[in-house]
This record gives structure tokens, sequence and C-alpha cells, in this order.
């Protein structure tokens, strides 16, 4: 039924078309007097409105604000009630610029520790992810400003990331790559989606009708519309016609008579772009850019929600003879560039133009310690320029301290938007520094900063370690809570730590080079393979210490919700995270050995005992059921885990829960049921999948078409084209040496063909984008004429026709 049928009769079939284009870069088209403009903005972990120059890279200047914890450091808090604060005082910030819709919360599943913005998303597990979400969506929304979770769905990869296939069985992803949106939606009720760039299961994200009709309408009742991600549109009229709203950045005109071309050739329904105009109509109408009321911002308390956050969200992972918390006017030396220069937030477009922003150096001064000085100790970006003559100043400044607290971690080219890791260690400068300085026998405290999973295999050199992940504006004050005892940590791991990168699923497979991407672990990822296969970590999920300890007692389980005591048996005050695991060893099924479905955070002074409940959900007991294309439950008995982390199991239980007889899968995925997942092939895959399933075996020179990435010029039959291939290369390898990613070219590099036309406000058209293809596929003249034809032909129809 539409809402705004009044408005939208009054409206001609070209300026309803215009609607589902942007204006700009960030803003929504305007109907003079009738319909306003929205503003747009990245803002996962702080605003970064543009008011200049725009770009949607964070390659120009963006306007100051609160730069927050990123969602990696946030889910470490396991705290909903402390992110949805957050987003309060992000949504504020966003009223009081003029920004209607924040791109943000990101929610994807991290599949692999070398995903390129994993540090923009919570968790591996989509029950953990989904709750944050929805945090961080209801308190952004509770401002009026509109949130936008992201990427629609299953967006695991970097590399070629709009030109990638997520080919995933049809129970893996509901179970874990739309399970984190589906609690999202309907517990946090968010007005936008922005899909995916990538395809899944061979359909681009923005015309799935299955993801945005069938799963997200339909079946969630999500209300709202549907942004594509920028530059995310691969066929326009077929994205609206499968469920997508807005297209952003601008198209241009060219996007307009797209879409009045098609209804004109019978190929659209102009009913179907009235439901589409309707659904955003509906969540415009009701913004604040219809209603300005700006917020006046009290900045110092923005920058004490910033401070609680990364303090609550910071993890204890290791503190030998209890060194932690530091002693009064203990002598520590500072060493690390991180100290000085601190490592606080992503790479990208989320990168926040901060308002006030702390250093260790400088904050230590109102700390009870007596700081003997400041090393650097090594430099970014792996460079060795005078690495030798600062690791010496760092190991004489050692010396002369009681404990030597050593600040390391990724720098920014390790981990950014467009570029998957390469690996998961820290940067050798910073091995070659720390086994020097656990020569000299003082005692090492190491505190990290990085977005994502790392090895420590220097783990055992180290008294204590502590991670702060990307704090955001305020970590150098809430680290420094917590090594001086001020704050008792206690956040928890919300990602498996494994001891070495090659232990994870498929590890040569990721990122897939070609086309296609295999999620051949299926249900195994993350915590869900290692605790299965009993795989050893060197940190669990789950996993984080304390100051003080906590027993677990007198647990009780009915049909609806599990209960127990926790008690702080220690000496300090501090919060436990209590974590609710469920399984079932007799199942049928192909399952891991245990799901997180509930979890607590609770805070007791010392001797202090209270009685907390966990109550069961739709989600606790459910699988998806592949081919009824329904969740059900496995009739029979399931295990319940109360634990501190999952291989830290305090009290358990054990409940029958009735349901549905199922069909024994022993036999279908015999290496899926008996967890050979390191054994499995294509072929067992392709069994899960339901259908056969053959690798690309594209070699040698290839044919480019529209959905070819720029990176694919290096197979082109045009010298010209591999010569250009060549250089943007070595530009990325380049950047790589400077210690700084070039967004640009990054994005470059791995967007299609296509997507020229698409980011260029309609000055390129999709015939001059196939006339250079004929040129770089060796046709060049036929090419050169059929772009330079077009050019004219785009130039007069942009001229002829105004809407």
């Amino acid at each position: 039924m539409i809402k705004n049928k009044n408005l939208i009769s009054k409206l001609s079939l070209e300026e309803k078309a215009s609607l589902l284009s942007g204006k700009s870069t960030w803003e929504t088209v305007n109907v003079d007097k009738v319909i306003p403009s929205m503003f747009l903005s990245d803002g996962p972990h702080g605003l970064r409105k543009q008011s200049g120059a725009a770009d949607h890279l964070g390659l120009n200047a963006s306007d100051l604000a609160t730069c927050f914890p990123t969602a990696a450091t946030l889910a470490n808090s396991w705290d909903a009630e402390m992110i949805t604060q957050v987003g309060h005082a992000l949504g504020n910030e966003a009223k009081n610029l003029d920004v209607q819709v924040v791109l943000g919360p990101g929610l994807n599943i991290k599949r692999n520790p070398l995903g390129g913005r994993n540090f923009e998303y919570y968790s591996e597990d989509p029950y953990l992810s989904g709750k944050f979400g929805a945090a961080m969506i209801r308190g952004i929304q509770s401002t009026q400003t509109i949130a936008s979770p992201k990427h629609f769905a299953a967006n695991s990869q970097e590399y070629r990331r709009m030109a990638s296939n997520s080919v995933i069985d049809e129970r893996t992803l509901r179970e874990l790559y739309t399970t984190n949106f589906e609690i999202a939606v309907k517990e946090g009720s968010p007005k936008v989606i922005m899909s995916a760039y990538n395809q899944i299961n061979g359909t681009y994200a923005n015309e799935n009708a299955y993801l945005l009709e069938d799963v997200l309408r339909k079946e969630w009742h999500f209300d709202g519309f549907v942004v594509t991600d920028w530059g995310g549109d691969n066929n326009h009229v077929a994205g609206v016609a499968n469920g997508s709203n807005l297209v952003m950045p601008t198209l241009g005109l060219n996007g307009t008579l797209e879409l009045v071309d098609a209804v004109n050739s019978g190929e659209l329904q102009e009913e179907v772009i009235d439901e589409r105009v309707d659904e955003l109509l509906s969540v415009i109408l009701e913004s604040t850019a219809v209603k300005k009321s700006p917020v006046e911002i009290n900045w110092e308390k923005q920058h004490q929600i910033a401070h609680k956050a990364a303090e609550e969200s910071i993890v204890l992972l290791k503190n030998n003879d209890d060194i932690l918390p530091l002693k009064k006017d203990t002598k520590v030396a500072l060493v690390g560039d991180f100290a000085e220069t601190p490592r606080y937030q992503g790479a990208g477009s989320s990168l926040v133009n901060t308002k006030n922003l702390e250093t260790i150096t400088e904050s230590i001064k109102n700390y009870q310690l007596n700081t003997v000085g400041f090393a650097q100790g090594y430099m970014r970006a792996n460079k060795k320029t005078n690495e030798e003559q600062l690791r010496n100043e760092a190991i004489e400044l050692v010396k002369k301290s009681d404990v030597a607290i050593v600040f390391l971690g990724l720098d920014e080219i390790s981990e950014s938007e467009g570029a998957d890791r390469k690996h998961m260690r820290i940067p050798a400068a910073q091995e070659r520094l720390l086994d020097e300085l656990a020569k000299t026998a003082i005692p090492l405290v190491v505190v990290l900063s990085a977005g994502s999973v790392i090895e420590t295999p220097w783990v055992n050199q180290v008294s204590a370690l502590v991670h702060g992940y990307l704090g955001g504006e305020a970590g150098a004050s809430a680290m420094l809570d917590v090594l001086t005892g001020r704050h008792n940590p206690s956040g928890k791991l919300a990602e498996t730590y494994p001891v070495k990168y090659e232990d994870t699923p498929f590890a040569d497979e990721f990122p897939a080079k070609k086309k296609d991407s295999f999620y051949k672990e299926g249900l195994f990822v993350g915590y869900r393979y290692y605790n299965t296969t009993n795989k050893k970590v060197r940190f669990p999920f789950g996993f984080g210490l304390s100051y003080t300890t906590f027993q677990y007692a007198d647990l009780k389980v009915n049909q609806e919700q599990v209960s127990l005591t926790i008690t702080n048996t220690g000496t300090t005050a501090g919060a436990e995270i209590v974590q609710l695991y469920v399984g079932k060893k007799d199942s049928l099924l192909v399952r891991p050995a245990k799901e997180l479905k509930g979890f607590t955070k609770v805070y007791l002074e010392p001797g202090e005992s209270r009685q907390v409940t966990m109550p069961f959900d739709d989600k606790t007991f459910r699988y998806y059921n592949a081919q009824a294309h329904s969740f059900e439950i496995e009739d029979g008995n399931y295990q319940l885990y109360l634990s501190g982390n999952i291989e830290d199991v305090r009290l358990s239980s054990e409940i029958h829960v009735s349901g549905k007889k199922v069909q024994n899968q022993a036999n279908l995925f015999p290496k899926y049921f008996s967890h050979q997942i390191s054994d499995i092939t294509l072929a067992d895959f392709s069994d899960l999948y339901g259908e056969k399933l053959s690798e690309d075996n594209n070699t040698g020179i290839l044919k480019l078409e529209q959905n070819s990435t720029i990176s694919d010029m290096a197979f082109a039959k045009s010298w010209l084209a591999r010569l250009v291939s060549r250089y943007l290369s070595h530009a990325l390898k380049k950047s790589e040496s400077r210690g700084q990613p070039n967004l640009n070219i990054l994005f470059i590099y791995n967007m299609p063909f296509r997507a020229i036309s698409k980011m260029t406000n309609g000055a390129v058209s999709s015939q001059m984008v196939d006339g250079m293809l004929q040129i770089v596929n060796g046709k060049f003249w036929r090419g050169l004429i059929k772009l330079v034809q077009e050019f004219y032909i785009n130039k007069k129809k942009i001229k002829n026709r105004t809407v």
C-alpha cells in the first residue's frame, strides 16, 4: 500500500525516477517546496561530514567530530547499554551538523582474520554482532538521526570487493551472514539498510530480491529504504525492480533516463518506481530534513562518553605475578611510537577528523607514576631508517626503569578499507625491538593498538599484555586508568586469536583472487571452527582477565531461561561477562559444538553476589532448514554452558526442547558432520551448496567486460592496458613503502569498469565504458571511435533532457 499516494501522484515520471539516485556525493535529490534533500554521512565510530570537497574514501578533510572507539573495540565491552550511549552521542553530533543519516554500524561477520575492514565490524559471531548493532541503532535513532547498518550481506573481503561473488550454502547464509542483520533490524528498527558491493550466489546484493524483498521486507518487516554502497550499483533498473531504493553517489541524469526508458519500453512497471519512491519518501518526510532541530554539543561530555567506551572495551590478556595494576611511583619507561602518535582509528571512509585527541606521553602526567622518559623504538611501516639507533635508545631507557610499557600494534598500512591484510603479524621492526627489550630482564607490559586479530608468538617474553584495540580519541587516558588500577579491566574478546594464521580454515584461499569466493567452511567460522575441532588457540573467543575473581553458582534452568548467582570473590570491584553457549551432542545435523546464545555483564563490589537471568529467545535453539527454507528446532536434549569464555565452562546443564525430527546428515555431508573441515574439497562443498561448482580456470589473456576489475587489465590484450595496470600496481607498492595506504588507487584497482559510469555524476555513460573496453580488449581504433561518439551522444542527451 502506497503511504504517500497524493504526493507521488503530483510528480512526473522523471521526477520520481530522479529521486532514486543521489543529487551529489552525500545528498539526496530534492523537489522544491515539496521534498527536502537528506544528507548522508559516514560515521560508524564518529561523524565524517565533508562540508567542502567531497569524496567517499576519507581523502578530503571533514568537520571536527568526536572519535569514538571502533566497532571491533566496542564489541569487547559486551555492554549493549554503553554502545547505545555511544550511538546517542553520535546521533547528536549528526543532528548538530544537519546530517540525517549516519552510515553505520558495520555488521559484517569476520569470516577471516585478514579481512581489511574487520576493525569496522563487531565480531565473528552473528548473535553478538546483531545485539551490538541493534544497540548502536537504538542510540543513534533516539536523537531522530537515522542509522544505516551495512553491508547487507556476506561482504567478507576487500580485494575485488565490487566484483566478487560470495558463494554460500543457504543454511550458512541464514545462520551466520544474515542473523546479525535480522537481530539488528528486529531489535533496532533502522530506517535505512546499506546493501553490499558483492554478489551473493551470482546475484549482486543490491539486485537480490531474495535478500531485499523476501527476507528483509517480508520476513523481517523492514519498513525503511535500501541504499547502495557508494558506487555499488550494478544495474540500476534491476536494483529498483528487486528492492533497492537509492543509488549513491549521484548517477546524474543518466540514472533518471535509465528508469524512464525502462518504463517506456515495458521492462519496468511505473508502479514499482512508485513503491520504491514511497519507501524512500516515508523516511525522508519523517527525518530532520523536514524539521531542523540542531542541538548544542557539549564536547567535554562527548569526550567522557568516548573515554568510558574505550575503558570498558580494554582487554587484559596476560598479567603474570599481578604486575598490573602498576603501583604508585613505579619508575616506568614509555617505549613505542604509538605512545606519542597513537593509532586510535582505522583508515578509509570511516576516518574521523578528531576533536580532542589524547596521547599517552601527555596523559601520563596526570597519573602517579615516575616516568623516566619516552623512546620511539621503531619506525612505522617497517621503515629501517635509524632502526638500530631507535632500538638502542629504547634499550638504554628501559634499563633505567622498574617496568617498561611498550606500545605495539598494527600501523596504518596494515589494515585499511580497500585492501585485505597480507599476514597476521605486527611489523617486523616491532618484533625485533621486543626481542632486544626482553634481554634486559626488566618486566615488559605490552599495550596493543590494532583493529583486528594478530599473532603473538612473543607473548612469553612479556609480563603483561593489554589490548586497547582502536580506542578512539580518549583511548590514552582509558588505557592509563587500567594500567594504574583506576579502572578494573572487564573487556573480553569478541573474536578468536589463533596461534598462527595458518590455523584459520582455508587460510590460503583468502582473499579469493578470482570472481568466486567459496565459503567452503560453512558454519565453521571463528570459534565455531576452533572449539569444535579442538584446535589450540592463543586466546579463545570471550577471553579476558580481571584484577578480581568471580564465582559461578546455583544454576537453575527451566523452559524459558537460565539463572545463576555470580559472586565477586576478590578484593577489587569489577565486572564479569557471563556467556551462555548452547550445544547438542547427539544432533543429527551438521553443527558446531557450541554457539553463543546469551550474555550479561555484571558489576559487583568485593564480596557482593547477584542473581542474573538470561531468557531464551527465538534464536536459542533454532537452525535453518534449507530444504524447507525456514528456521526450525531439532527435537531433543540440548546442553547449556555458562562460561567465562568459550573454553572456560563454569556451570552446565541439559534441557529437552520439543521440535521436529530431522534427517540424519552424517551420510549426506560426511566431512562436515565429522568436523573434518580442513579436508573439505570443492566437491564436498558442492554437495552442501546443492549444485555442482567449479573453479574459474581462466588464465592468460582475458576478454574484459563491464564487471571485470581495473586490476584485470594485467591480463588484457592491449599492451596499453597492461602498462596502466603495472603503473597502478607500482603506485600501490609505493604507498605501502610510505606507510600510508593510497585509498584512491586501492579503490580504482579493485573497482569494475561499470563503476566508471556510476562514479562520474553521469559524465561517463555505460556506452562510453563499452568503448573503453573495446580499447583494452585490443580494438584500439574501433573502441576510440565508439568512445568519442558516445561522449557526444551522452553530452547531447544531458543537454536536451533535464528533470
